[in-house]
């Protein structure tokens, strides 16, 4: 594709569909997250009709991956806490307080009294232990990978009475009072828990949040309705009791132009993925977008440190001035995304601009290679001791920028030496090749607020799928902010290791992901919470 004779509008089209992330795990609200100015005060009742641009996955909070399907599955289940999406603090939800060990390996939650599942059995401290057992013992390999990741040395939960239960692992765990408040680590009944992983991604899930289920149609749509007598809202919530809607309903709409026009008709009431040149439709309507940033790992490629010239770390450091993000952003984006400006997005707590480390330079990358030996060939490929400056990219389509945002970066590598080769995958093959490190290098990004994601991204005792051996400088700043339960001491660990993974090549930043959702004039308070996923809660409708 040659993009000085491609529009904006046709490479807007190449991507219509999805603008969820690839391998999971969370931001604070950005552009206009809160909603609207509401014209006098919330009205209870009425049904949002919301327009999603890819089908969930699963029903199950725990085996979410996908902000499609976290949009859903955030609604029907509460977390023990819930993050600030302003400041970042952990607040009080189903747990009313709590206490850690100075060791950062045990930590004893406090139950509100009161709370009720949607089957009407009550939580308890073993409602706790059920839901982690579940995920560790049950819930294996890659049914829950993410919410497994949160409980990484888990050992067991100790019931002390019935609202106080202690949660113990076998090494510190600073992480984890984060962890508790993603949908991923939310309380579920026995009910559910109890059952096999298939099992709980039908529709048939038990939860204590404000909305429950009372249709899952795979592949279409899914319908909640309010829980009545819901009244242990999170500390973050606007308000109090219950939710202000009778019912949501999600239905799967993948065409972006259909999506816009039923918002401009009135059949949806608001719609994910909205694109730069559905603004003006969407505002000639009344509506307005509202967009946030995900925290966590942005968009990026991830060499393999084992194979091809990626092995070589003059390689990897020249990649980083190679890249115009800002390119990116203008060509195939648009003004509801941002460059990369670190191994973490902007959103993201502890986050460290490095953006003068990220700057578009060739002439330092052609220097860069020049330097360590790489020569242009004939083709203008450069070479080393009989080897091309070639190397694949992996990378899945469930954002569908993937390709056309690769395809210009591969021409961004070439005029520097570099030959690219694409390898788009289904998710299967995919995964089975991420699984087996048969792979030059992956493209993908990872959502979480908080920075212990690049512990669980590029840690020995993570993910590594970089494939990488002891670096010890870096290896020390991951274990410390594990340990460390003193938010200023961790913030400075979670900065260090930030550079130190740019230092070190193992990630080469492009683009961060947004959420971009189109609203009619008739929501109000629709929200983005800490993870960059839409909370309903507070949302309701002008008459």
């Amino acid at each position: 594709m040659s993009f000085a004779r491609t529009s904006r509008r046709r490479v807007f089209a190449l991507f219509a569909s999805a603008a969820a992330t690839t391998l999971l795990a969370t931001a604070c609200s950005g552009g206009d997250a809160g909603g609207g100015d509401p014209s006098g005060p919330p009205r209870p009742g009425g049904v949002l009709r919301y327009g999603l641009s890819l089908a969930p996955t699963c029903a199950d909070p725990a085996q979410s991956t996908t902000n499609q399907t976290l949009y859903v599955t955030r609604q029907i289940v509460d977390s023990l806490t819930d993050q600030n999406p302003s400041t970042g603090a952990i607040q009080p939800w189903l747990a009313q307080s709590w206490e850690i060990s100075p060791d950062a390996r045990s930590f004893t939650f406090h139950l509100r009294p009161g709370v009720t599942f949607s089957d009407g059995t009550p939580l308890t401290a073993a409602s706790v232990r059920q839901n982690f057992d579940a995920i560790v013992h049950t819930l294996t390999g890659a049914k829950a990978s993410l919410a497994a990741s949160y409980l990484t040395g888990y050992t067991g939960t100790a019931v002390l009475d019935p609202t106080t239960a202690r949660v113990d692992f076998d090494r510190p765990n600073a992480q984890f009072l984060q962890a508790v408040s993603t949908p991923q680590l939310g309380i579920l009944a026995e009910a559910t828990t109890a059952k096999a992983a298939d099992q709980r991604c039908g529709g048939d899930v038990i939860g204590s949040g404000p909305f429950v289920y009372t249709e899952y149609r795979q592949g279409a749509s899914v319908t909640l309705a309010k829980r009545t007598g819901y009244d242990w809202g999170s500390a973050v919530f606007g308000h109090r009791g219950e939710a202000y809607l009778d019912r949501v309903e999600f239905r799967v709409v993948p065409e972006s132009g259909v999506r816009t026009g039923s918002l401009g008709s009135g059949q949806l009431d608001a719609v994910s993925d909205a694109l730069p040149q559905d603004v003006p439709q969407i505002e000639a309507a009344g509506g307005r977008v509202q967009v946030t940033s995900n925290p966590g790992v942005p968009f990026g490629i991830q060499p393999n440190l084992t194979r091809g010239p990626l092995r070589d770390s003059a390689v990897r450091a020249a990649l980083l001035p190679a890249i115009d993000r800002k390119e990116l952003i203008d060509t195939v984006l648009g003004p509801q995304f941002r460059p990369a400006t670190s191994s973490v997005g902007s959103k993201t707590p502890a986050y460290v601009d490095l953006s003068a480390r990220l700057g578009h330079d060739p002439e330092a990358a052609r220097r860069i290679l020049d330097q360590a030996g790489w020569r242009p060939g004939g083709d203008g490929i450069r070479v080393k001791d009989g080897a091309r400056l070639s190397f694949g990219i992996l990378f899945g389509r469930s954002f569908a920028g993937n390709q056309a945002i690769l395809e210009l970066i591969q021409q961004q590598l070439r005029s520097v030496g570099v030959e690219v080769r694409l390898e788009p995958a289904s998710d299967g093959e995919y995964s089975a090749r991420q699984a087996a490190k048969n792979f030059d290098s992956l493209y993908y990004n990872m959502t979480r607020a908080d920075g212990d994601i690049l512990r669980t991204t590029f840690g020995l005792d993570g993910a590594n799928l970089n494939v990488r051996a002891p670096l010890p400088e870096l290896d020390r700043v991951l274990s410390e902010e594990q340990q460390s339960t003193d938010t200023a001491a961790r913030a400075q660990l979670i900065g260090a290791a930030q550079g130190q993974v740019l230092d070190n090549g193992l990630w080469i930043p492009t683009i961060e992901l947004s959420q971009a959702i189109g609203v009619s004039a008739a929501v109000s308070d629709l929200r983005f919470e800490a993870s960059a996923r839409l909370q309903f809660f507070d949302a309701w409708l002008r008459g």
